[in-house]
């Protein structure tokens, strides 16, 4: 599967400024691929080390913080010489082993002719704690799950040929809008989980893809009594869990009550961070205004939580995949939507923003790009009326107001409408 990422790791490849590159992202989003995809089609070899596999490897960084000894003996290990610039070093799961996450810094210091590819589970988390993060000697990418365009590439390349032709804003064939709109709801099933993908690829139907679900949210819930202490974990997991519910209110705004009867932010607030440092959830904050900078308006006690996924909360809520290849009648779906719409503009490098107004009105996203803001509004399917996109456009005069929905693209009185499939093109 072709990863957008690629050609960000290609400009870090030449790029003057570079220093070992840490790739930051849920556990089975492809991280690992990735390094390996990148390794084999841009360097003349890479080295691959495995921190959870080979405990071995953790005496070696405990033992040494000269680079050019641990290059030594990490070519004793791989059995060939790492050379710089044509070998390209990647350490997985170095979450398992702080120690080398902070022997990055040596490397950019005293060897940064070596190129150097780090990648863990949870890593965020222990990226928050100052002792072992190497504060501005490496870079960080964060790594998503496959957007939709990636998707479309993978499982229908022919329809993927015709979506990467689109000129902006040109209205779609009705044939061609359609089966966008069916692979766009196979997406919402499915999502862009890469073992899903594979899964819906090699039986070419969505009859294993709950199982690889399952077994990926499985796997979260493992990770937190894994990496938190017990007391925390359980709370973790509250907060985990309670997202569907959260998101099924009318108010998808995260509230503390809904975990726990009498929960607060003192009780649940590291939880919630947790999870988000983690990768595992989708942070949206509220915003009391829409003026630049759009940051210095959040309101921090305010904020919405989606699943990393669209495709994991589909599996998780129970909502059926007749229901979701059906069209609009759930009222959970509306849940569904926006949460597809952040992965793609999380995925797209924006920081996610909704405006709330005195409790009357409410627009799911404020995007922020330069010194220009950009108002979006999401519906689940073609009925568009909405009293709150107007409000905010007469008030804050965006430089763009979009609507995502099943209508094609199209604009009237300076609204632009989107369908739900281009929302990464934004």
């Amino acid at each position: 599967m072709r990863r957008n990422a690629i050609q960000e790791l290609v400009t870090w490849k030449s790029s003057e400024d570079r220093k070992p590159m840490v790739l930051k992202g849920a556990r089975q989003v492809g991280k690992t691929w990735l390094m390996k995809e990148f390794g084999q089609n841009y360097y003349d070899s890479y080295v691959y080390f495995n921190f959870d596999e080979e405990d071995e490897l953790k005496s070696i960084f405990e033992a040494n913080k000269n680079p050019q000894r641990i290059i030594e003996l990490l070519s004793l290990i791989a059995g060939e010489k790492i050379l710089p610039e044509k070998t390209l070093i990647i350490f997985d799961e170095i979450q398992e082993c702080p120690e080398a996450l902070n022997t990055l810094k040596y490397f950019k210091e005293k060897a940064n002719e070596y190129h150097v590819i780090a990648a863990g589970s949870l890593l965020g988390t222990l990226l928050a704690q100052p002792k072992s993060y190497p504060v501005g000697m490496v870079n960080l990418l964060d790594i998503y799950p496959l957007t939709f365009d990636e998707f479309l590439e993978a499982t229908d390349e022919s329809l993927y040929a015709y979506y990467s032709s689109i000129q902006k804003e040109q209205p779609i064939e009705e044939i061609f809008h359609n089966r966008l709109l069916e692979a766009y709801n196979y997406y919402l099933i499915i999502g862009g989980m890469p073992a899903c993908i594979n899964a819906f690829l090699k039986s070419g139907s969505f009859l294993d893809v709950p199982l690889v679900q399952s077994e990926i949210l499985d796997n979260y819930i493992a990770d937190m009594a894994k990496y938190a202490s017990n007391t925390d974990s359980v709370k973790i997991r509250a907060c985990y869990n309670s997202i569907p519910a959260q998101l099924a209110k009318d108010n998808r705004k995260f509230q503390y009550k809904v975990v726990q009867k009498g929960g607060s932010a003192s009780l649940f607030g590291a939880s919630i961070e947790w999870l988000y440092l983690a990768g595992v959830v989708l942070k949206c904050q509220s915003i009391s205004q829409a003026f630049e900078p759009i940051s210095v308006y959040a309101d921090l006690s305010a904020f919405k939580l989606y699943m990393g996924d669209v495709g994991l909360l589909t599996a998780k809520s129970g909502l059926s995949q007749q229901t979701v290849l059906s069209g609009e009648g759930n009222t959970f779906m509306g849940a569904v939507t926006e949460n597809y719409v952040a992965q793609q503009l999380a995925a797209n490098g924006h920081d996610l923003y909704y405006w709330e107004s005195n409790n009357t009105a409410e627009l799911d996203f404020v995007l922020q790009r330069g010194n220009q803001v950009m108002a979006i509004e999401v519906k689940k399917g073609e009925h568009v009326r909405s009293r709150s996109l107007n409000l905010f456009i007469s008030t804050y005069h965006p430089s763009c107001a979009i609507r995502l929905s099943l209508k094609n693209f199209g604009e009237k009185d300076g609204l632009k409408s989107v369908p739900l499939y281009a929302a990464f093109c934004i």
